[in-house]
């Protein structure tokens, strides 16, 4: 029993590794935005967040917190609009919605996310605001490529995920093999034991 359980686990974990990579690049190449921006005390800093066509329709929204599910939404579409000192406007033919933080402050130094309001889950995508007071009161535009886009850089990460779910698929057809054949030999062992048994047994009675 311990040792099907080992089995088990030798063959799911490349899967679980493969699910988690397949789910990982699917996500990025739905929503990108830059990991971290920099902006000046008192100045404002723009933030494209880009999608896939797909959702051209979807509510896109700006929010603020270091976890995920507990962030606290800053402002959303569908319709431009501002909040206080921010605001928000989606460009569906480019497929790019926009954040704008104007005024900024000490205290808007904090991790955000891109979000795209779906039904079952949310796309989202971190991006981390980082507030300097040595830098000038400048704009700060920060742009990303397209998830379509042709530039070397998507290229890459593209090809590098599809290079590595191949070796990891390679990997869970060898661990299968690999399980079905330790598995006919433990089965295979447990049936020539007793028969074994049953001859020293039989030898025993003869003498």
């Amino acid at each position: 029993m311990r040792t099907s359980g080992i089995l088990l686990g030798f063959f799911y974990a490349p899967v679980l590794c493969l699910f988690w990579l397949t789910k990982h690049a699917v996500d990025s190449l739905q929503l990108s935005a830059p990991k971290m921006v920099t902006a000046a005390i008192g100045g404002y800093v723009t933030v494209n967040c880009q999608y896939d066509q797909q959702f051209r329709e979807y509510t896109k929204y700006w929010c603020k917190g270091k976890i995920y599910e507990f962030c606290t939404v800053v402002v959303k579409t569908p319709k431009n609009r501002q909040s206080d000192r921010n605001f928000i406007a989606d460009d569906k033919d480019a497929g790019v919605f926009t954040v704008t933080m104007s005024s900024l402050k000490q205290s808007d130094e904090d991790t955000y996310w891109c979000v795209i309001a779906r039904h079952g889950k949310n796309v989202y995508t971190r991006v981390r605001l980082r507030i300097s007071q040595d830098l000038p009161v400048i704009t700060t535009t920060t742009t990303t490529t397209t998830p379509t886009s042709s530039s070397p850089m998507t290229q890459d990460e593209t090809c590098w995920w599809a290079i590595l779910r191949w070796i990891l698929f390679l990997l869970m057809l060898c661990s299968l093999a690999l399980t079905h054949v330790v598995a006919w030999r433990i089965k295979a062992a447990k049936k020539i034991c007793p028969h074994q048994q049953s001859q020293y047994q039989n030898s025993n009675i003869y003498n």
